[in-house]
């Protein structure tokens, strides 16, 4: 099978393939009108979660100038502050306070609205972008946080792309310096897909990273491929455990297993876990009972704006909900 994974000097590879299809004389007769054809095929293949093939069809051509709109429209956005970052608070479960909050990317789009990443990110990452829009979050997050109390710090997610660019530990000590933000007060997190790539480079790079204080935190553990091995080879301070397992406690009983399993796991390592995608009281009893540090979802409150987020802060007390949560 193509998409199992196989040994090259000790590094365990994934290979996956897309293939565009454009057939002439239907899809075009000049070599250059198919090739174009086929890549606009091939563009949407990926779009469909990769590994597939897809046949050019007419409306991918309306996609194409869609996505052109859409790309000219975001280098404008990062060129004239149309983005903006909204918070979601994490509860420490001991204390009972909030601990932290996650950055997370909105693009206020003057015609369109507030487009949330989903619509975004992948084409920030295929054209570059990603580098310029992860540097304003750096530092705009950065800049924010130093308004909070001290004991508040801020998580920004690292796209593979990012952590990959040479310039992240350069741009991260630019941020720290221009807003004099404690730098452990801030969270890098990273997904699971960024240690399947060289691993002593990568190493490198969390060792660098580590270096200039931040803390570092492995997001969404448990939907990619998963390895103990990384727990021990990476220094990692946090795990998230991804919010596909919580949705199902208390009534799957293998979801519970796992979230039981991680935690316990984490306490052993020394790393503290947060549970995320918690959204009922049930969730968040069972998350504090199997002792997790932290707890992220909309039962302590949805992704706020900047200043609502210092409002929901201001007012809260510990393991109380201010009616603005509501």
């Amino acid at each position: 099978m193509g998409d199992q994974p196989f040994l090259l000097d000790n590094q365990v590879i994934y290979i996956g393939a897309s293939i565009g299809i454009a057939c002439s004389p239907t899809d075009g007769t000049d070599p250059t009108e198919l090739l174009r054809n086929a890549d606009l095929a091939l563009y949407a293949a990926k779009l469909d979660g990769k590994g597939r093939h897809r046949r050019y069809d007419a409306a991918l051509n309306a996609a194409s100038v869609e996505r052109r709109l859409l790309e000219e429209g975001l280098r404008h956005a990062i060129e004239n502050d149309e983005l903006e970052l909204y918070y979601q608070p994490l509860l420490d479960t001991r204390s009972g306070r909030i601990g932290s909050a996650e950055a997370l990317l909105r693009w206020n789009h003057p015609e369109r609205g507030l487009i949330p990443p989903a619509d975004f990110i992948s084409l920030a990452e295929d054209t570059g972008l990603i580098l310029a829009l992860g540097r304003w979050v750096i530092r705009a997050a950065c800049q924010e946080a130093t308004s909070w109390p001290d004991n508040i710090s801020v998580a920004v997610n690292l796209s593979p792309v990012q952590f990959s660019d040479p310039g992240l530990a350069a741009t991260i000590e630019a941020a720290l310096k221009s807003s004099g933000l404690r730098s452990s007060r801030l969270e890098l997190e990273i997904t699971e897909g960024i240690l399947l790539s060289d691993e002593e480079q990568t190493i490198a790079t969390l060792t660098a990273l580590k270096t200039q204080g931040p803390l570092i935190s492995m997001d969404d553990f448990g939907t990619g491929y998963s390895s103990l091995s990384y727990l021990s080879r990476f220094p990692f301070d946090k795990i998230k455990i991804d919010q596909s397992f919580v949705r199902q406690i208390p009534g799957n009983k293998q979801c519970t297993a796992i979230v039981h399993a991680i935690i316990t796991m984490g306490k052993c390592l020394d790393m503290a876990i947060t549970v995320e995608g918690v959204e009922t009281e049930e969730q968040h009893g069972f998350a504090v009972a199997q002792g997790c540090d932290a707890v992220q979802g909309y039962n302590v409150s949805k992704p706020l704006q900047g200043t609502d987020f210092a409002a929901f802060i201001a007012e809260w007390t510990p393991y109380c909900r201010p009616r603005t949560a509501a």
